[in-house]
Parts: C-alpha cells; structure tokens; sequence
C-alpha cells in the first residue's frame, strides 16, 4: 500500500489523541508513517506503533521551540521528500492549518482543511467536510499534486492496531527563512484539569441565559460531573462572562464532541458553526421557539437554574 505522513502532534514525547485519530484514518488510505519533532520526539514511537504507523520519522533541533512553524515546514518537506506519500495528514489545529498550507505551497498541491472524515477514493483520498456554518456536508479531492488535509480532532475513534512502528531519523536542512521569527517568551496556560476544548469528547455550553460570570459555576459543576470540557457562546464571552479561549463558535472553537450540552444559548448561527458536527446535540432553553432546537437530538424546555443543576446531581449519584 502507499505511504501516508502523519504530522504528530505531542508534549515532550506524549502524544496527544488528534493524532491517534489521524492514525485511524490514515489507515484507511494506506500505511501511516509518522513524522515527530522536537523534544521527546523518539518517545512518541511506542505510542504511535500501537495505533498503526509502520514507520516513526524522528528528528529533535532546538529550532522547533525557538522559531515559529516554519522549521517544522521544513521538517515535514524533508518527510515528503524521503516517502513520496500518497497524502499528508495534519491535526487540524491553528498551527496545524499553518503548516499544511505552507506545505501544499511548496509542493504545489492542493488542500483540504478541516476535514471531519475520510476515505479511499478513485486515485486520491476522498475527505468529508461541513462547510457553509455546517448547514452542508460536501466531499472533496485533490485534483493537483499530493493531498495536504487537516482534520478535525473527535472525527474518527482511536483504534490499537499493532504495527512495526520502525523509528528512523530523519535528515532536516533548515531553510534561511526557518529562524526569521523567534519566540522570545512562553507562559504557560492555567490548568483547570478539564480536558482541551477542541479535544473533549464532551462539551457543556453556556450562553447569554446564564446572565451574569459569577452563575457560569453552574455550567462548570455539570461539565466537572461528566469529565466535560466548558464551553461559551460569542454573547457570554463578549460580556466578559467566561474567557474568549473558550468560545464555541464561527469566530471561536469548532468542536465535534461526541456530546454537546447547550445550556442558555438561542443557536445563532455564528454558535452553530462551531459546533454543528457533534455527534449527539442537547439543549437546554426557556423558549421554546428558540433556534437551537431545529438543531439538536434533545431539546429540554426549560430554566437552566433548575435543569443544569438537577441534571448534576442525577450525573452524580449514578457515578456514586
């Protein structure tokens, strides 16, 4: 079968599940060989074999921490260079989309972002997308040169599936152009033991009905009893209830949880887009006209300061 490159995405050698995701999918379209870079890049490989790459590309440079995207451009050039793929898959994250495009750039191919599932095609991979604020669901190929697709985290299972997973360096020339921005600084972002966002296999939401920063603990109690991540609608975060790194939405995050509990919020079509690939939609509103409800799986008419919180307690006495 044809070669497919795996950009991974990974903190100090722990390789985060977007990738696992892509891994699952590249085996759809071919053998995946994965490409890890920077410090604890050769860790990555155990976790990588488990879930399906024949092959574990390495190289560890300062460049990666100290400069901005362009050396690991450089990087994932060298890869497509040595294994001539039949595509190229990233996370579809805001470095992730850097990356690709600069790719396809340089290798003069076509692209496809934000791609929620993908399959063999006639000659090239076949990749599904929600496009138009998810009111449709297209099918796209690359018609010129080597697919470049990202793709969004929670749209395929992370599947074990033994392989060789043979680690290799891989030789890097960096270009001039690698080291033209430096990073000078990091701060590292507060934890609040709930998982990323965009990664959650649940999200709960909260929206102007929440009304006011100091009743979001509502939202937070419920996402806590259900290991969700919290998310905000545009009208929360612009009255400075919750912060903007939490925003759902066509100006915020898109996210594809398996379960998105929407607590307050009306379903404008800025929020929509954000999280319209979910895998099963719950809302919770006091107006029952509201267009949330054309959307979702579950629609509870009602107030959120009497459903959110009950529907906590229920979460935890069954945990219990």
């Amino acid at each position: 079968m044809a070669e497919v490159l795996v950009f991974v995405d990974h903190v100090d050698g722990a390789v985060r599940k977007p990738t696992l995701e892509l891994l699952t999918l590249a085996r759809r379209i071919g053998d995946p060989v994965a490409v890890a870079l920077g410090n604890g890049a050769a860790d990555t490989a155990a976790a990588l074999a488990e879930h399906g790459a024949v092959k574990v590309l390495t190289h560890e440079a300062a460049e990666y921490a100290d400069y901005l995207v362009v050396p690991k451009v450089d990087a994932l050039q060298a890869a497509y260079d040595a294994v001539s793929p039949a595509a190229v898959l990233v996370p579809s994250s805001a470095e992730g989309k850097e990356i690709a495009a600069r790719l396809a750039l340089r290798i003069k191919s076509g692209i496809i972002t934000d791609a929620v599932d993908l399959e063999a095609g006639d000659g090239a991979p076949v990749a599904t997308q929600s496009v138009f604020a998810a009111s449709y669901t297209t099918k796209s190929t690359v018609s010129q040169g080597m697919p470049v697709i990202t793709v969004k985290p929670n749209s395929a299972p992370v599947e074990p599936a033994p392989a060789a997973g043979e680690v290799e360096a891989l030789a890097v020339s960096f270009s001039e152009q690698a080291t033209g921005t430096k990073v000078t600084s990091r701060t590292p972002r507060e934890s609040t033991g709930r998982p990323d966002l965009t990664e959650a296999a649940i999200v709960v939401s909260g929206g102007r009905g929440v009304n006011g920063a100091e009743n979001f603990s509502v939202i937070e109690a419920l996402a806590d009893s259900l290991g969700a991540a919290v998310g905000a609608s545009r009208a929360a975060v612009d009255a400075g209830w919750y912060p903007h790194s939490n925003q759902v939405g066509q100006t915020g995050k898109s996210v594809s949880p398996q379960l998105y509990i929407a607590s307050g919020i009306s379903g404008a079509i800025q929020h929509r887009a954000g999280m319209q690939t979910s895998k099963t939609i719950v809302a919770i509103n006091k107006d029952a006209e509201a267009p949330i409800f054309d959307l979702v799986d579950y629609g509870v008419v009602g107030d959120l300061f009497d459903v959110v919180p009950a529907l906590t307690e229920e979460v935890k006495t069954r945990k219990g």
